[in-house]
């Protein structure tokens, strides 16, 4: 009879709780994410001619569309906000947010090869991709930061400056990322069976965005129904920044507490389905 070993130095055993998630192991894995972020960020521009300038080219673009559609077009109003500025800052949010979302809703189907041939925590993948995303979004919030002093410096605007909101931005940002992993594990746990939701989602994100006060400010809504509309978890965070950087009197700090409860909640969802789910995601992909 053999003998037993208990030195092995990596034990892998299989879940059986509905909410099993080893903290630890993921921090021992830490590695590896950092590998991720960097596998995913060259991918992402890799074979292009201008490479990372894409990140830059991006918020540009629509911001220049939106301030010609929305602003000069439609003439919505942007709450004495020069309509560049206040565009760019809610298309470089909802953008991390978006990115996000849509990247996190296919980590079963398009890792399905690394998945079967290797064992390492899956929830670094979800990690890694908004970590990856976050350094896209950090360019685009540093290319809003040089137009607002441009603005500034040249143009002789003088936002309303908060520093309190500008602090509270920080776990903002955490919120959006949470939000967005939250939703793209749910929807990545729904689209290892059903092929066809990930053909909606990014329809699903566009009509999303118009629910959001990215290219309008959210003060042309009816008071009456305006809670209604701040149950969108993205409006207030969004508000925060304009109230922020731009002075803007919109934000309420009752809906963004709000908002940042639900969005916690989004992220255990997304971490349960996604535990479930990648036990038997092989049989069903």
């Amino acid at each position: 009879m053999s003998e037993q070993r208990d030195d092995w130095s990596i034990v892998i055993r299989p879940r059986t709780k509905w909410y099993d998630i080893n903290f630890q192991e993921l921090w021992k894995y830490r590695d590896l994410i950092g590998l991720f972020v960097k596998r995913d960020f060259v991918v992402k521009y890799k074979q292009t001619v201008l490479g990372p300038i894409w990140a830059i080219i991006q918020p540009l673009l629509t911001t220049v569309i939106f301030t010609f559609i929305f602003g000069k077009v439609a003439q919505l109003d942007t709450d004495g906000v020069p309509q560049f500025l206040f565009y760019m800052c809610g298309n470089i949010v909802w953008h991390y947010f978006s990115t996000c979302l849509v990247n996190n809703s296919n980590t079963f189907v398009e890792n399905v090869k690394v998945f079967t041939k290797i064992y390492f925590p899956r929830l670094l993948v979800p990690i890694s991709t908004v970590l990856t995303n976050l350094i896209t979004y950090l360019i685009q919030f540093a290319l809003f930061i040089c137009f607002l002093a441009y603005y500034m410096l040249f143009r002789g605007y003088t936002p309303a400056l908060n520093w309190t909101y500008i602090l509270l931005t920080v776990p903002a940002i955490l919120q959006v990322a949470i939000l967005g992993m939250g939703c793209g594990m749910v929807l990545s746990s729904m689209t290892t069976k059903y092929r066809d939701l990930h053909m909606l989602v990014a329809f699903g994100v566009q009509l999303w965005m118009y629910a959001t006060p990215v290219a309008y400010s959210s003060s042309i809504m009816i008071e009456k129904y305006y809670w209604v509309y701040m149950l969108n978890p993205m409006t207030p965070i969004i508000e925060l920044f304009r109230a922020a950087f731009l002075g803007t009197a919109n934000f309420r700090l009752e809906s963004w507490i709000f908002s940042l409860a639900f969005s916690f909640l989004i992220l255990f969802w997304g971490i349960v389905r996604f535990s479930k789910i990648e036990r038997t995601f092989v049989d069903t992909i």
